[in-house]
């Protein structure tokens, strides 16, 4: 069981978050602001942080509860925490630190984190109650779990670029049986994994914030093409010599959305949170 894809792994989505790293940054600010202030991280925490990939929003909420607190950021990827933790050392963080390891088996003694967070992760666990389980093993009673997922596919970000290629392969979305950004995009879903996962005072809301490419189409459809590891069946369906038809067509279709430089999609999250 893994806590992310192994695909994830490879040269071109490291290649990807790299070269992109400030502006994907810059891009996943204000989501990653809403998970922060969801959690609402104090001083003296001990702080999870699932599937945290490059570092958000584990290097956020270390600059807020520093210097008392401290932050484990974990993922499956050595190489996506190398990236983190290089991040955070720019930062001057001495309370943040990186953990390889599978959320379905937390390498952690019972009850040692005050709260858990996770971006845009919790929809690629395997096996999400068992992921569940293990987190609330390492929770202290009381503590917090504050998750965002993403919304519907019916949003700009994805109408205008997966959505293109969708529309001229055809075929299904997404693999059968196979990771699913969308997963928990229907209302209540999110909470209802809480839920039966044994978490109290569960809360869900969606939400729409602004998620902004800091540069021209061509950039914002090149970075997305290179980490979007769910839609590379879709790719590999594209006859080579289609591309730079695609490619025009989502160029055109993302530039409706370039306001002073920048690219404004808008994101459509959900966020959940719950209490052990």
């Amino acid at each position: 069981m893994t806590s992310t894809i192994p695909d994830w792994g490879t040269s071109f989505r490291l290649t990807a978050a790299e070269k992109w790293k400030a502006k994907s940054a810059t891009m996943g600010r204000d989501v990653t602001e809403a998970v922060v202030a969801c959690a609402d991280p104090q001083p003296n925490m001990r702080v999870l942080d699932l599937a945290s990939g490059t570092g958000e929003p584990a290097i956020t909420i270390a600059k807020r509860i520093a210097p008392t607190g401290h932050v484990t950021a974990l993922d499956l990827s050595t190489d996506l925490l190398a990236i983190a933790a290089e991040r955070a050392r720019q930062h001057g963080l001495t309370n943040f630190t990186t953990q390889q390891a599978d959320a379905h088996q937390l390498p952690f003694p019972d009850e040692q984190f005050d709260l858990a967070t996770s971006r845009f992760g919790v929809m690629f666990f395997a096996d999400i109650q068992r992921a569940l389980s293990e987190l609330r093993r390492v929770l202290k009673p009381g503590a917090r779990a504050c998750f965002a997922v993403w919304g519907s596919k019916d949003q700009p970000y994805f109408a205008s670029t997966i959505g293109v290629v969708h529309r001229h392969v055809g075929g299904p979305f997404l693999q059968a049986n196979g990771p699913d950004p969308f997963r928990f995009s229907r209302p209540g879903s999110l909470s209802a994994a809480l839920s039966q996962g044994g978490f109290s005072n569960v809360h869900e809301e969606t939400r729409t914030v602004p998620w902004n490419w800091p540069g021209p189409p061509e950039e914002a459809w090149e970075q997305q093409r290179a980490i979007a590891t769910p839609f590379l069946p879709m790719f590999n369906r594209v006859p080579p010599g289609a591309w730079p038809k695609i490619n025009d067509e989502v160029h055109a279709a993302v530039r409706r959305h370039e306001k002073n430089g920048a690219i404004e999609f808008g994101a459509t999250i959900v966020l959940g949170s719950g209490r052990k």
